[in-house]
This record gives C-alpha cells, structure tokens and sequence, in this order.
C-alpha cells in the first residue's frame, strides 16, 4: 500500500473472493465502502473497491480549473468526515480531491486504482464474477457506483459532421480563456450550460444560446415541498424502469445576483433549438442561421452502466428499474448514486441504504420491500435544510 492509502492494482494471480465489490470510488463509492466498514467488513478480505480513476476524487478531479470551490452548488460531507476551512476560490478539483484522498486515507478503504471494470456476470453458486482489467474478483453482492461522468451525452443533428469548427462537450471543457475572440454556440439549459456562458462571455467574440425547452428559473428558498416533488418524480421514472432524469433537471435554475445581471446583460437570451448545423454554424427551418467557430455541448451525461449488460437488467423501457437503491431484477446489485440518489446529499444516504440491505442478503434474512420513497424522503429532508438543490 502506498502512504495515500490506496492499493495499488496489479493483477491478481487468480481469481479472489469478497463478499462485496463496490465499483467507483466518489461520493457515493467511498459513502459505501465508509458504511461497509462501520458494520464490520474489513477492506480486502470482506470487500473491494475498484476504481477507473488515477487519482482520488471521483469525477471531481476533472472538473475544470475555472469551477471554483465557491461556485459548487450543494456539496456535502462524506459521511463520518467534515469538509471544513476550504478556500473558496480554489479549483473544486483541488479541494474535493485533496477531500477524498484524505478521507480514503483515514478509514483506510484500500481502493484499487486504476482498474477498469469490464463485465459483471453470473458466476458459480449464486456468485457474481466482477471481470477487469486487473483480473476477475468473485463476490456475493455488487454496489455500483460509476456515476455518469464517463458517458458524457452527445445529441445528433443533421450535417453535424460537416461543421469546420470545433465541437466539445462539458466534460472537456477548458475554461473560458480558451474560448477568447471566438464565436461560441452553448447548447443545453442546465446549470453546466449557464456557467459556461457566464463565464465565456467576457472573452467570446459573441456568444448564442441554445436549448431544446425553455428553461425555467427558480425563485425563492427550496423548501421542502419543492425537493419532494422534484425528487419523487425522478424516484418514479426509476420505478419504471425508465432512464433516469436528474433532480436538478426537475428542480429548474436557481436565480441568482448573477443570473439576473447575465440575463439583463443578453448572455442568458435563449433561442430555441437549431435544426441542423452547416459547415459554418447551425441553421433553424424559418430561415435563421448563426455562423460558429465553436460549439459546446453542455447536455449532460448518462448512467455508465455498460458493464452490467451481461446480467441484463435493463428494462423496456431503457432503464434499470430499482426497489430503493437494489435492481429490482437481481436484488445482488445495487445502485447508489443512480436515478434519486444521484446527489452528493442523495449518495451518502443511499449508501447507507445499499449496505443495511447487503447485509440481510449475505446473511440469508429477507430483505424488505423498500418503502415508498425511502431514499428520496431523506434527500428532501436534507435538501430543503441547506436551501440547495442536488
């Protein structure tokens, strides 16, 4: 081990048996693991954490050096461990990162990096066989944690492929230096896409922004009231086994000194999505046309999954339908930071959850059905206490 506390992953010499493998180490990986340990599972002989990153700090460590610690939105403590005295103008990359790493190092979790986890398929007696590229661990039960980050969401328009300039998409995104005396396309109405614009502005040759609906701003307090709405109706998508939405894409945009100055200013002036993209720029059906150097997809991101394919849990209807955090299909898995619980409030619960329900599965109790909103009613509760949507 090295003086971070964290495994190196050289390749086993066979395969290993765990109890557990959890797959991602961020918030909802180390929330997990963190709750494993407390019930008694040692790391390496219980339980494993593998994860695909160099470092510690889970998709945090690239985020861009422009997204201060101060401009974070409802980050919240790991479990067990404050985040304390953080100097907000310092990149969040830095300081959630130097979090984590901290954090893996006081509890001593022992995650294996980097590892890319392959397939997760049905093993022998009741087992599960976690396929990667430092070799194949077979376990009892898997906690997922992959996030989204990974499969950054790319929409297709015609003529897409033609554009000379540059396409990118948040999850490169440079920071707004990179941008300067150019014109700039942004598409996407989430907070991503109106961060990108406030801050490319003062440098852009012009900028335009774009969005498939209207977005909508939200003033006021979240209260309570509100964070239940938003989150029940991303908890039932799940129970449908549709694609989950995230939270803050029900919540809406909150209003803030600095939206109000960008929307006064013309830089938060939507129009309404293009129709196909030239060579040039993009064109909408009644005539209009915006010429481009750049356009920056800020649309989001997806479950990263894939891995799970090979026990099929997808539903019809495209997504992976969940009884609280444990896949309705194989109650072996469980996904913590997936659909409601895809917040840093929402995966430090469901990590909780995924591990008190492990722990009946591994003792041959039976495991009770999840009640209604048992994750999400948590989450609210929160929420509505830090005045923060997730």
């Amino acid at each position: 081990m090295n003086d971070i506390g964290v495994r190196d992953a050289a390749a086993p010499a066979a395969v290993q048996d765990v109890d557990v493998v959890v797959i991602g180490a961020g918030q909802a990986g180390l929330s997990s693991a963190h709750h494993l340990r407390r019930v008694g599972f040692e790391p390496d002989r219980d339980f494993v954490v593998l994860d695909h990153a160099p470092r510690p700090g889970g998709a945090w460590q690239f985020r861009w050096p422009s997204l201060t610690y101060g401009k974070v939105h409802g980050m919240h403590s790991l479990p067990g461990m404050e985040l304390t005295g953080a100097d907000p103008a310092r990149p969040s990359s830095e300081v959630i990162g130097a979090y984590f790493e901290e954090y893996e190092r006081r509890f001593d979790l022992r995650v294996r990096r980097p590892v890319d986890v392959h397939g997760v398929r049905e093993g022998d007696g009741g087992r599960l066989l976690v396929e990667t590229s430092a070799g194949t661990w077979s376990t009892r039960a898997v906690i997922n944690a992959t996030g989204t980050w990974d499969r950054p969401f790319w929409p297709r328009y015609p003529g897409q492929d033609t554009f000379r300039g540059r396409q990118l998409h948040t999850a490169v995104y440079p920071g707004p230096e990179a941008f300067a005396g150019q014109r700039v396309i942004v598409v996407g109405g989430g907070a991503s896409g109106t961060q990108h614009l406030m801050e490319i502005a003062p440098y852009a040759a012009a900028t335009t922004w774009v969005t498939r609906s209207e977005p909508v701003f939200r003033e006021g307090p979240f209260n309570e009231n509100w964070g239940r709405e938003a989150v029940a109706m991303v908890e039932e998508r799940v129970r449908q086994g549709l694609p989950p939405r995230s939270v803050v894409s029900v919540t809406g945009l909150p209003m803030n000194d600095a939206i109000r100055q960008a929307r006064a200013d013309g830089v938060l002036d939507r129009l309404p999505m293009f129709d196909r993209i030239t060579p040039t720029g993009v064109e909408w059906d009644d005539g209009r046309r915006v010429d481009a150097d750049v356009i920056l997809w800020a649309t989001g991101f997806r479950p990263a999954v894939d891995h799970l394919a090979p026990l099929r849990l997808r539903e019809p209807g495209g997504g992976i339908r969940l009884e609280g955090t444990r896949a309705a299909a194989d109650p072996r898995i469980h996904l913590v930071g997936y659909g409601p619980s895809a917040s840093t409030i929402g995966a430090n619960r469901a990590g909780r959850a995924a591990v008190r329900d492990v722990r009946r599965l591994l003792a041959g109790a039976p495991v009770p059905s999840a009640a209604p909103n048992s994750v999400s009613s948590s989450v609210t509760s929160a929420l509505s206490s830090s005045g923060v949507p997730a």
